[in-house]
């Protein structure tokens, strides 16, 4: 790969150093942070019951959890600091060196953004993905510009023949579902898929040097500010405990049942999380059966199809076999399961 430099001369070493120190230090532990606000959330902020779910709940679940609610954000984060630190690159050459955000994507990895392209592909909702076709398109644009000035007609191919090839499929797979989320008045939905392939053209290149970190630096400064808390607020939404029922009852005696979050079974009780908060042991030896009881299917966030795939899916969850059972088992409702 051919070197790349950048005028006005590079960050001071030690206070790179000491920037990538606080970097390092920030993102091991916020992981962290979010799983002790998930169990302060779940034990609706009772210090013993936090203590308790901390003492049975496996940090393999949570850690699981956090993962698939959100493996979309690692993408997003990859991709639009290539962008934006690639525009900064070729737009303010002189300031670029200044710049962690323009450093960070000249440092980069090419097979990085390629894993991220692939994960967020498999990740993102159909209707974000022209905003992925809008970010590879920007990438490979700053980065022809970068590495291949002096080929005229290959610089133009990449920043413009591409973008422009490339937005025009898009429009054109798209169309169906722009016409219909306008009749439906989602006009969210109707830019997220109509405005990115137009956008992808204008990015491929430099802006002008007075607006470079206007529109590069500060952008990823308030993403960087809110993503933190929105990315709290999507994880203390997702479940860490299995939903169960379980039927409750004297041998031969009537039989209740007790709906809440199973946090764990040992020789001697069950232990139960309830909805308001309150912890049940029912002794094992009145437990006559148990069962698991699935999540309530949400609405979608659209009712837009594009060519028969729904916007709000993604391409994994297409592939990946679903679990889905119409039966609803009567313990799941409060019922007992043979009504006497």
């Amino acid at each position: 790969m051919t070197d790349i430099f950048v005028k006005g001369g590079a960050i001071p070493p030690r206070r790179r150093r000491a920037q990538l120190n606080w970097l390092l230090t920030v993102l091991p532990a916020f992981p962290l942070v979010l799983l002790v606000l998930r169990l302060w959330y779940l034990s609706q902020q009772d210090l013993p019951t936090m203590l308790l779910l901390v003492q049975y709940i496996s940090p393999l679940g949570m850690i699981s959890a956090l993962f698939i609610t959100l493996i979309w954000t690692v993408p997003a984060a990859i991709l639009v600091l290539r962008a934006l630190g690639g525009v900064l690159l070729v737009s303010a050459p002189d300031d670029a060196g200044r710049s962690l955000l323009a450093v960070t994507a000249l440092r980069m990895p090419d097979w990085v953004v390629l894993l991220a392209t692939m994960m967020a592909a498999f990740t993102w909702q159909l209707r974000l993905l022209p905003a992925l076709g809008m970010l590879i398109v920007s990438i490979l644009g700053v980065t022809g510009t970068l590495r291949f000035r002096t080929e005229r007609w290959l610089m133009l191919w990449i920043t413009v023949g591409v973008p422009v090839l490339t937005g025009a499929i898009v429009l054109i797979f798209v169309w169906p579902g722009i016409v219909a989320a306008l009749r439906t008045g989602e006009i969210t939905t109707a830019l997220l898929l109509g405005v990115p392939p137009l956008l992808g053209p204008l990015l491929t290149g430099p802006v002008p040097a007075w607006s470079a970190r206007l529109v590069t630096h500060w952008p990823a400064v308030a993403a960087a500010l809110v993503a933190p808390l929105a990315v709290g607020v999507i994880f203390l939404s997702a479940p860490v405990l299995p939903d169960s029922a379980v039927e409750v009852g004297p041998a031969g005696g009537p039989l209740e049942v007790m709906r809440g979050q199973l946090i764990a079974v040992d020789d001697t009780s069950t232990t139960v999380l309830q909805s308001d908060g309150d912890v049940l042991f029912i002794p094992n030896d009145q437990v006559r059966s148990k069962t698991l009881c699935p999540r309530p299917v949400e609405p979608p966030d659209t009712v837009v199809a594009i060519r028969g795939w729904q916007a709000s899916e993604s391409a994994l969850s297409w592939i990946a076999p679903t679990h889905r059972d119409n039966s609803v088992d009567p313990r799941c409702l409060g019922r007992p399961l043979n009504p006497s």
